[in-house]
């Protein structure tokens, strides 16, 4: 899809030189930028693919993962 928008000459200057150095297109880096963009922003979209993935592995019934992951987090520095 073809769309026109508004950016500061500032940020298309810098995204004309990141799109040189990648060796990829405008369009490919602005596709990109804007995917990232909403992956951070959008929660609940990460949220609902790690629900999905976790009700297809199922439970831990023998209580491994668990006492594992309580090991690593209390050798860990929050």
């Amino acid at each position: 899809m073809k769309t026109a928008i508004s950016i500061p000459d500032d940020v298309f200057a810098d995204a004309e030189r990141l799109a040189q150095v990648l060796n990829t297109s405008r369009s490919r880096l602005y596709a990109r930028a804007v995917r990232e963009f909403i992956v951070r922003h959008a929660p609940d979209g990460v949220t609902a693919a790690l629900d999905e993935v976790c009700s297809e592995i199922g439970r831990d019934d023998d209580g491994f993962a668990a006492a594992a992951a309580r090991q690593r987090l209390r050798r860990s520095e929050w």
